[in-house]
């Protein structure tokens, strides 16, 4: 049998209502004023931006895409020609058109593409720099971890130092190294590692805080020394995780290469930059798409790598 009307509430059942009335009234209102206050921050930092701005962004705006325009080639087979060094049609004697000359050589009819060679040397900036912040961030983190170095004069410098690090883009790190080591790869490495020990220390001391410390507490019991605890009682449960970053700093570090190649520092994006400036449609699309298909193979690559390691049931559904 179905009741017509609703039983009234008890006297604590309406106090709970009213309570929850007033809660939902003040969430309301704090969400409309959140909403204005919003909106009046984006409309004014886009008004002072415009107004800053020398060629004056709003004026500008309807010549976005010529831009794009320009760099439509005459031939879309000039991408290809451009990507693989292959000789031009076109050719007039303008490093417009010189692709054959950026080979690498391997044997007298062997050779490694330009924009392949300056791919591989980005990738292995940013895969050595990713190593050396993996090395380096994983000792601090044991030191940073408050369940794991109970010392507060060692983990609170080991922190500040990390936020340190971290504190600069990998492209200011970049000047500065660029100005001190000159032009090239080394400077870039320095950079994207200082930057990568910082980000990847502080990721790591934070999933070493939320491990179960009950197989700590047993190697404790029975003697185990300090090094011992991390190696045998933390380790194993944070491994996963470590991976999981380690892999996601090396596609962000990818692309922190690239940009700082644009300033000196070798690879890829100091072609890109060069190409771009000069005007030359057909290089710049090709380097475009190989960057493009690069951090496509990257991402894939690590997250085939991943399941492999954390096993496939962790990205199974649950149901």
């Amino acid at each position: 049998m179905h009741l017509s009307t609703l039983q009234p509430l008890s006297e604590s059942g309406a106090a709970v209502e009213r309570h929850w009335q007033e809660l939902a009234s003040k969430r309301r209102l704090y969400t409309g004023l959140g909403i204005v206050i919003l909106f009046f921050a984006v409309t004014g930092s886009v008004w002072f931006a415009n107004e800053t701005n020398s060629g004056k962004f709003f004026d500008r705006l309807p010549y976005f895409f010529d831009f794009i325009g320009d760099l439509v080639p005459r031939d879309g087979w000039e991408i290809w020609r451009a990507l693989f060094d292959l000789p031009s049609p076109y050719d007039d004697g303008s490093l417009k058109f010189n692709y054959p000359e950026g080979r690498l050589y391997l044997t007298q009819s062997l050779y490694i593409p330009e924009y392949f060679y300056k791919m591989v040397e980005t990738i292995n900036i940013a895969l050595l720099s990713t190593v050396i912040g993996v090395i380096f961030g994983f000792c601090f983190a044991f030191l940073a971890a408050r369940n794991m170095m109970p010392l507060v004069w060692v983990r609170w410098p080991m922190r500040r130092v990390m936020e340190v690090l971290r504190a600069f883009p990998e492209v200011v790190l970049a000047g500065f190294f660029l100005a001190i080591l000159s032009l090239g790869a080394i400077p870039a490495i320095i950079a994207v590692s200082i930057h990568t020990i910082g980000a990847l220390g502080k990721l790591f001391y934070e999933v070493i805080e939320n491990a179960d410390m009950r197989a700590d507490e047993g190697l404790r019991a029975v003697g185990a020394n300090w090094f011992e605890r991390v190696w045998f009682g933390i380790t194993p449960q944070v491994m996963p995780n470590f991976i999981s970053y380690f892999l996601l700093r090396f596609e962000i570090n990818v692309r922190a290469s690239t940009i700082i190649g644009a300033v000196g520092g070798g690879g890829i994006g100091e072609v890109l930059r060069l190409s771009i400036s000069q005007g030359h449609e057909a290089k710049t699309l090709a380097i475009v798409l190989l960057l493009l298909t690069t951090v496509i193979a990257v991402d894939q690559f690590s997250a085939s790598l991943r399941r492999r390691l954390v096993g496939e049931q962790a990205f199974q559904a649950v149901t």
